[in-house]
């Protein structure tokens, strides 16, 4: 089954958020992402703004960058999520961009580290276990969360180097990958996660492989998406992006799905003229065109 959402990507101003929300709900979307991205919006407060905003769609944040964040404090706040809005967030955490994090004098000199120990603390923190731990960058002396999710949580990772993909499989619960991943870098990232996950000895454990697609549709779509994967540098690569009619996206979506993607999501270009618009074609065209 191919789970599919959208993104409301923060260069839009905070206030529009709650009317794009709304509408991923009243529209059937299944999820609706967000990002923590310097310097625009924090994820958790975005987050938690749409949950409460809405009844039934799933908010994931993609992704809390690390180096800015104490394990603690992402702890209370993902467990807070979790108990008032049982079953619908979806958090990740990752490096972040390290220009961003050089900006705020946090950049870590080893960033596969920090995130290896962030991971372990925050999935013990979430599991109600109390911790101590004294790595390199997280230390933590007995702490333990007097609020602890009720159930079991998921706690995804983002990645797009090998090492730090195959890190994902060895101690998230799933994986983020960026939209400039192809479908045979799906595969490709699904063959390092799997060699994590043996690593580990985890095999047995469900791990989720969410993947942002690129998507622009209605007039001048087609431009806007080459300018948008030019800017990013990766305008000559094929079968990353799409742009078109709902029929198009569904294709790319499905080329991502058969790749190994638990979950598509379609991220609208940053100067996307219509975001309500954008969901509500996600929800209302590509979703029933997309096997589930």
């Amino acid at each position: 089954m191919t789970t599919l959402g959208a993104v409301f990507r923060p260069q839009l101003a905070p206030e529009r958020l709650r009317s794009v929300a709304r509408l991923a709900d009243d529209s059937g979307l299944e999820e609706l992402w967000l990002w923590e991205d310097c310097f625009r919006e924090g994820g958790i407060s975005t987050a938690a703004a749409a949950l409460a905003w809405t009844e039934r769609v799933r908010v994931g944040v993609g992704l809390l960058p690390v180096p800015l964040r104490n394990v603690a404090v992402t702890g209370m706040e993902a467990a807070g999520l979790y108990r008032m809005f049982p079953g619908r967030p979806i958090l990740a955490v990752g490096h972040g961009v390290q220009d961003w994090m050089g900006q705020v004098g946090a950049r870590a000199e080893s960033p596969l580290t920090l995130l290896r120990e962030h991971l372990a603390a925050l999935r013990a923190l979430l599991r109600g276990e109390r911790v101590t731990t004294e790595g390199r960058y997280v230390r933590l002396d007995d702490v333990a969360l007097d609020w602890p999710p009720q159930e079991p949580v998921e706690v995804l990772a983002g990645g797009t180097g090998p090492r730090t993909v195959r890190l994902t499989g060895e101690a998230a619960d799933g994986t983020v990958l960026t939209a400039n991943t192809s479908p045979e870098g799906v595969r490709q990232a699904r063959r390092l996660v799997e060699e994590g996950r043996a690593a580990a000895g985890r095999t047995a454990e469900p791990h989720r492989t969410v993947v942002y697609l690129l998507a622009a549709t209605g007039p001048g779509a087609a431009a806007r998406l080459r300018a948008e994967l030019v800017a990013e540098g990766v305008g000559g690569e094929p079968e990353i992006g799409v742009a078109g009619d709902a029929e198009a996206v569904a294709k790319a979506v499905q080329r991502l799905a058969e790749a190994g993607a638990d979950s598509v999501v379609l991220q609208p270009t940053g100067d996307e003229p219509d975001p309500e618009g954008f969901v509500r074609f996600v929800a209302e065209e590509v979703r029933p065109l997309v096997p589930s």
